[in-house]
C-alpha cells in the first residue's frame, strides 16, 4: 500500500516537472525579459555628411557639406558631429573616394591641407599645379575658391605706335576650365569663400597639363591675366582644362571712340604709306 503511495507520488512529481520545462521551452528568459523591460531607442546623432554627389579628388566646398541625424548604433567610431566648427575644418579638403549624398564625412575619407603630400594628391595624374600671380581685380575680388573652374584671359597692350590704337589694346581667353587648386599658399583657411577677414588673394594655383603650364608661363610675361570662373552645374564631371580657339578681342572691336578705319582694318594686314613730295601721305593695304 505504502509502495503505491510513493509511486503515485513521484509520477505526480514527473507531471509537475514535465509541465514546467515544457512551458519554460516556449516561454524564452529573453521574452520574459523583453516583456517586462521596456525597448529604449538608439540615440541619434546629428553628423557631418555629404550634400551632394562628388568624385574623388574633389575639393569641398561648403554647399557640399552638410549635416543629418543618424542612429548612433549605426555610426563607426571616428564620426564628427554637425557643429559650425566641424564644418568648417573641412572646408578645402580632398575626398578620397566617391560619395553619395548623406554619406557620413568621416577622416579616413577626406586629406586635409595640412597633411603631407595633400597638394600632390590633389593634382591628378599626369598634370601639373601652376601658380600665377593676381590682384584684386583679376582674381575676382575672392570670389574665386579651391575646386572652381575658370577661363584664363590675358590682356595685353602694344606700344608700337605704327599700329592704330584700336588694335594696341587686345585680350584673348588662352586657357578653358582650369581647376584651381589652391589660392596663394594655403589650400583653405576654415573660412567661407569671400569671407570678409579673408586677404585678398596674391597668388592662384591651377591644375594643368605640362603644355598648358609653359603657355601660362608666357603670357604671365606678356600682360595681364584675368580669371573667369564657370558655373559648376555645366562641367562634366571630368573636365580638365582646355587651350582655347577662341579670336582675340581688339579694343577697336569694343569701343566706338575709336576710328572707323582702326576698326575696319583688317588683322594681319600689310600697311604701305606713299609720300610724294610735300602732299598728304596715301596708305594702301594689302
Amino acid at each position: 500500500m505504502i509502495l503505491r503511495f510513493i509511486l503515485f507520488a513521484l509520477m505526480g512529481v514527473g507531471i509537475i516537472g514535465f509541465t514546467g520545462v515544457a512551458w519554460m521551452a516556449s516561454h524564452p528568459a529573453s521574452e520574459a525579459i523583453a516583456a517586462a523591460t521596456p525597448l529604449v531607442p538608439a540615440t541619434k546623432i546629428k553628423v557631418v555628411t555629404i550634400s551632394r554627389a562628388v568624385r574623388a579628388g574633389v575639393l569641398l566646398k561648403s554647399d557640399d557639406i552638410g549635416g543629418r541625424e543618424i542612429a548612433s548604433d549605426l555610426l563607426s567610431p571616428g564620426y564628427a558631429e554637425d557643429t559650425p566648427e566641424a564644418r568648417r575644418a573641412l572646408i578645402g579638403a580632398m575626398v578620397r573616394r566617391p560619395m553619395v549624398p548623406g554619406d557620413p564625412l568621416m577622416p579616413t575619407d577626406v586629406a586635409r591641407p595640412k597633411d603631407s603630400g595633400f597638394l600632390a594628391s590633389v593634382v591628378a595624374p599626369g598634370m601639373r599645379a601652376v601658380t600665377v600671380g593676381v590682384d584684386a581685380v583679376s582674381g575676382t575680388a575672392g570670389l574665386i575658391w579651391p575646386g572652381d573652374h575658370v577661363d584664363v584671359i590675358l590682356l595685353q597692350t602694344n606700344d608700337d605706335q605704327t599700329k592704330p590704337i584700336g588694335r594696341r589694346i587686345v585680350s584673348e581667353t588662352i586657357l578653358r576650365a582650369a581647376r584651381v587648386v589652391a589660392i596663394d599658399q594655403q589650400l583653405a583657411q576654415g573660412a567661407e569663400p569671400g569671407a570678409k577677414e579673408a586677404p585678398p588673394a596674391r597668388t592662384i594655383t591651377l591644375e594643368v597639363d605640362p603644355r598648358q603650364a609653359e603657355r601660362l608661363a608666357v603670357a604671365a610675361r606678356l600682360g595681364k591675366l584675368s580669371f573667369t570662373v564657370l558655373a559648376s552645374e555645366s562641367l562634366p564631371a571630368d573636365a580638365t582644362a582646355t587651350p582655347s580657339t577662341s579670336k582675340p578681342v581688339y579694343a577697336g572691336e569694343v569701343s566706338s571712340a575709336f576710328p572707323d578705319e582702326a576698326k575696319a582694318q583688317p588683322l594681319n594686314a600689310t600697311v604701305i604709306k606713299v609720300f610724294s613730295g610735300t602732299n598728304k601721305p596715301e596708305e594702301y593695304q594689302f
